[in-house]
């Protein structure tokens, strides 16, 4: 796959070298690709929904290395997209030295804050959903113990095991938590052999729930859940359907709000710090009919009591980012 392949839809290809200023905005996909059912999923579905709805076409673009990053920002820059939205952290350095070179065009990246006047920087409170699924978790879990499956060890990863653990415990202050990451360098998102490995393990421990927050990498977790006889959690996308009846529910991030709103405010895009929380709906846990069989009316209540405490500030999720610990569990 060439690095600039995939644009506009399914049939016109990128004019990068026409000099023709497009307005199409654009999207670049993390490694692990569009289709990895997860974070960068999540993210199409909210460019296809804007596309279904205003019947505009946008440009985008998947990753293929490390080494592609700034080209292809620049590139998409200088094609006249805009705005240009991005997933994930990994984006920020390079948006930082890219963005002032392109003043007219407005820049929109999830997971990280740059601080430049023509970026919107969106970020989302994990910790607060992450902490409803481990109440899922543990009101589920008959062995007591639960695990955390994680990519890339990186602090917003731990920020979603921290918060998990903290539900978990809110539930079962005596419940063991294992909490694993996958890797130390991006291969870590996209190596489902590797999140099957380290579930089987967990299991071996005991854990007869495990939480994968690790992008493509949780594909495998989850089928090994499943084949293994336990229950997964989804994250990012609502993985639930995967395998009905065996993923106890998703932690929902609303990464399709995040990139459908950027494109709907287009060139109008406003600059600055945006914050999706459980209150405004950016975060939350999944219900539908995949997994209605495995909570009960019961344990939905008990986790939406402690949901609504969230969203009023009388129950307050420690926010591993905030200050790099987890009272709740060691890594």
């Amino acid at each position: 796959m060439t690095l600039l392949k995939h644009l506009l839809g399914a049939a016109a290809t990128l004019a990068l070298t026409s000099g023709v200023a497009l307005a199409e905005p654009a999207i670049i996909f993390d490694l692990g690709g569009k289709f990895d059912k997860s974070f960068n999923e999540a993210a199409f579905n909210g460019a296809k929904k804007w596309a279904d709805e205003t019947g505009g076409t946008f440009k985008e673009l998947e990753m293929q290395s490390e080494a592609q990053r700034e080209q292809a920002l620049r590139r998409l820059a200088e094609s006249g997209a805009n705005p240009v939205v991005m997933t994930g952290f990994a984006f920020g350095d390079v948006l930082n030295q890219v963005a002032p070179d392109f003043p007219d065009t407005k820049f929109a990246i999830i997971d990280m804050v740059v601080d430049q006047p023509n970026v919107k920087s969106v970020v989302f409170t994990e910790d607060q959903g992450s902490y409803l699924v481990g109440m899922a978790a543990a009101l589920a879990s008959k062995t007591n113990t639960v695990g955390f499956i994680g990519g890339m060890d990186i602090p917003l990863i731990r920020r979603f095991g921290c918060g998990y653990a903290q539900g978990v415990k809110a539930v079962n202050p005596d419940a063991t938590v294992i909490l694993n990451m996958t890797g130390t360098t991006p291969a870590a998102w996209n190596d489902p052999v590797k999140g099957a490995e380290l579930a089987k393990s967990q299991k071996s421990q005991g854990a007869d729930v495990i939480y994968a927050a690790a992008g493509g990498t949780g594909v495998g977790v989850l089928q090994a859940a499943a084949d293994e006889g336990i229950l997964s959690i989804g994250v990012d996308s609502n993985q639930n359907g995967m395998h009905p009846g065996k993923v106890l529910t998703s932690m929902v991030k609303r990464v399709d709000v995040a990139v459908y709103n950027a494109f709907k405010e287009g060139t109008d895009l406003v600059p600055g710090i945006n914050v999706l929380d459980l209150k405004g709906e950016g975060v939350g846990y999944a219900m539908d009919e995949n997994n209605a069989a495995l909570i009960t009316a019961e344990m939905q209540a008990t986790i939406d009591a402690a949901a609504e405490k969230i969203k009023s500030g009388e129950l307050v999720v420690h926010d591993y980012m905030s200050d790099n610990t987890c009272p709740a569990a060691t890594f």
